[in-house]
């Protein structure tokens, strides 16, 4: 099935605009009343002139609205506004991140296909993976993030599909998507990179090689923690057949966070900008204070990465984690201390947050799966918001003493 959109298709006055100003204006197409504000289209359903219209737009032979489960307005513009920023002809907005990669794999994998995954992905991820596409037949192997040549040595004649977080959660690791592009396309497969942590505003995978974008909305994209929601971005070719399991399977974003997410996207650059900057001070203090013994931030100069995440990223990320002497009772002794952040497993909100992996975003985990993602028992997590420097130091100075 091929359904006709226009989602990524710039009007020309927008054609070469800068990302700041696609983030503003792309996707917009103005109603007769003239709003000046993206209008906001509570409906389940659409009239038809006729019943020969009403024919041809559920065949998909004519572009137009259907039902609200897979077209409407106010999230086709967030769709086309995501497609413009990421490069990509396609968007599809979904409910969740969790949707998003969902869609991706059911849309465009089979029974007796093989999928290779990083190993270091969430931890929802790999239960996805693992208790409910490989129970349909799907192959799935993981592979370490950074290690190209294990990339090219878990290829099968199946391969289709390879899914990797860069940076991933929580570690910071990176891989060359470029080389991994070139790696996958050799092979006959198709890239998807889950790009949440860095937004469009740091990293465009599609233009680093990779063949779709992932996005949990609900994280940078909403940067206030009010939403939840997904999107996949990409060729027409694969986003059509994933607008087809979304019409089929309904895993819909809804037109109210929708239109959340476009407010979100229009400050989207200086958020991240603020965030990035926020977090190298403290990953860099951090490094500094006793009873850390590790702290992993790409931006640091002690990441094995640290080059590579200058070459393919325009910023570090607001993502940083750290390990504390003592183990899981010391990790949680210092959260616990806190007073200021919130000790919640979101990320990407103004307020910043703190977490421990292991019993949380990684807990459903068996403890071998993850030790191999280097998930271990004294790490702690903190997604650094907008508040002032000092008033974050002090908060997790508070963590430091009880640990001290």
């Amino acid at each position: 099935m091929t359904i006709e959109w226009e989602a990524g298709r710039l009007d020309s006055e927008l054609e070469g605009a800068a990302l700041d100003t696609l983030a503003v204006r792309a996707g917009q197409h103005r109603t007769p009343e003239g709003e000046h504000g993206e209008p906001l289209f509570f409906t389940s359903s659409y009239v038809f002139r006729s019943a020969a219209e009403a024919a041809a737009r559920f065949a998909g032979e004519q572009p137009g609205n259907v039902y609200s489960r897979y077209t409407n307005p106010t999230v086709r513009i967030f769709e086309e506004r995501i497609a413009a920023l990421e490069g990509a002809e396609q968007a599809v907005a979904t409910s969740s991140g969790m949707a998003a990669i969902m869609a991706v794999t059911m849309s465009l994998c089979s029974a007796g296909d093989h999928v290779l995954v990083s190993r270091s992905v969430f931890g929802s991820t790999v239960s996805l993976f693992e208790k409910y596409f490989k129970r349909f037949g799907v192959e799935v192997d993981y592979v370490p993030l950074s290690d190209l040549s294990a990339w090219e040595q878990s290829f099968k004649p199946n391969t289709k599909l390879l899914f990797v977080e860069s940076p991933s959660n929580p570690l910071a690791e990176l891989v060359d998507i470029t080389a991994l592009a070139r790696v996958a396309h050799e092979h006959g497969a198709l890239l998807a990179v889950d790009n949440c942590f860095c937004t469009p505003a740091l990293q465009q995978p599609l233009a680093l090689g990779a063949d779709i974008v992932v996005h949990s909305a609900t994280k940078y994209i909403d940067g206030q923690g009010r939403c939840l929601g997904g999107v996949v971005a990409g060729r027409s070719e694969q986003m059509n057949d994933v607008v087809g399991f979304l019409r089929t399977a309904g895993p819909t974003m809804s037109p109210f966070n929708a239109w959340v997410f476009l407010k979100g996207l229009e400050t989207l650059r200086l958020r991240m900008q603020a965030h990035c900057s926020t977090a190298f001070a403290l990953a860099e203090w951090l490094e500094q204070q006793p009873g850390i013994e590790r702290v992993y931030y790409a931006g640091l100069p002690s990441h094995p990465q640290h080059e590579l995440a200058r070459r393919q990223q325009k910023g570090f990320g607001a993502v940083l984690s750290f390990e504390v002497k003592g183990g899981k009772e010391a990790a949680w002794r210092f959260i616990d201390a806190t007073r200021l952040i919130s000790i919640t497993a979101n990320l990407g909100d103004s307020k910043t947050t703190i977490t421990h992996p292991a019993s949380t975003t990684h807990g459903r985990l068996a403890p071998e799966e993850r030790a191999s993602a280097g998930i271990n028992d004294s790490l702690i997590r903190v997604a650094v918001g907008l508040e002032d420097l000092q008033d974050l130091k002090a908060d997790l100075s508070r963590g430091l003493a009880v640990i001290g």
